[in-house]
């Protein structure tokens, strides 16, 4: 009986507990519970179908999906001291670093781009929650000045998607003076007559929410996006008051001013593509016109060559031509009578 429980049951355990599927084949909708196959989520757009929950997705997604067939160029970004206080709390700041680039494979927060959305070239900035929960520091600071004086030099419009939970604390003082130095550079794109779009996506707080984030020409949000300074339940304590339902969410900004428009994460490329047409006063390109569409026709293809004839068929045309030239017309009938 040894060896059954050595060598049998430790092998059927094995197999009964081996994974066919990956674990996260199915992801669990975070409002209804339900399961939705990866694939399903990734052609939607991570919008989950049933319940139109918006999930957070990365700065790659978020270019694939907005700028046409996934085509675009990324900007280059200048390199920053990484960790300039020599922070350290229950870990060194370096060290977080290193794993938040281990696992993203990005080197900060913030990613921009260049390239065509519905035919309109324009520069793209979308912090990446995904990296230290996309928050401010100065390589992200500088990431996005470096976006927006690209677009300023390029004149394109600028389009960011904002989310993060703030300023990196790690970085001190010099986390917050990015804040003000972004506030400039929009400064340059306005001074520039460019459109600046702030696609305010879920979550959008702290120090990001009270400066740039919010000065946009055109404030969007997606459905249910939590965007606030600081969190409802310090709100709720500092000013012992119950908030109302729906406090902080994308829809209620809109109903209080926050928010230009609500727009649905499917019809952000077109809205977007038409509010820079309108600032930048560029006309939309005329739908294709089937009528106008060069056709094959008999004028626009050249004469296709007539098959060879066979022996036979030569013959009988030529009969058929000699019994016209001597059947005499109908008309000249009539005259020689």
């Amino acid at each position: 009986m040894n060896w059954i429980n050595t060598v049998v049951r430790p092998k059927i355990r094995s197999i009964l507990n081996r994974r066919d599927t990956p674990e996260n084949l199915w992801i669990k909708c975070p409002v209804t519970g339900e399961m939705v196959f990866h694939r399903d989520l990734e052609h939607n757009q991570y919008v989950v179908p049933n319940s139109d929950f918006h999930m957070r997705i990365n700065a790659t997604q978020r270019f694939s999906y907005f700028f046409d067939k996934n085509d675009y160029t990324l900007v280059d970004l200048p390199e920053v001291a990484v960790d300039p206080l020599k922070f350290r709390d229950v870990k060194r700041y370096s060290d977080r670093m290193k794993d938040a680039r281990a696992k993203s494979g990005r080197r900060d927060s913030v990613v921009v781009a260049q390239g065509e959305v519905e035919g309109l070239y324009m520069t793209a900035a979308v912090q990446d929650f995904t990296f230290l929960a996309g928050s401010l520091g100065m390589a992200a600071g500088e990431a996005l000045i470096t976006g927006m004086m690209k677009a300023v030099a390029d004149k394109t419009p600028f389009v960011l998607f904002t989310a993060s939970g703030g300023a990196r604390m790690q970085e001190g003082i010099l986390s917050l003076m990015q804040m003000p130095r972004v506030t400039v550079a929009v400064q340059s794109l306005r001074e520039a007559g460019l459109p600046y779009i702030v696609v305010l996506t879920d979550p959008t707080t702290g120090g990001v929410t009270a400066s740039y984030a919010m000065l946009g020409d055109i404030q969007l949000a997606e459905p249910g996006a939590l965007i606030g300074f600081a969190g409802q339940r310090v709100i709720e304590q500092t000013i012992r008051e119950k908030l109302p339902e729906g406090f902080q969410r994308a829809e209620y900004l809109k109903e209080h001013g926050m928010v230009d428009m609500v727009v649905h994460r499917h019809e952000l490329k077109s809205v977007i593509a038409r509010l820079c047409r309108f600032f930048t006063n560029t006309p939309t390109p005329d739908p294709v016109d089937e009528d106008e569409v060069l056709l094959l026709t008999d004028e626009t293809l050249p004469e296709a060559e007539a098959p060879e004839a066979t022996a036979a068929e030569a013959v009988d045309t030529a009969k058929e031509a000699d019994e016209k030239k001597e059947t005499p017309a109908p008309d000249e009938d009539k005259k020689a009578d």
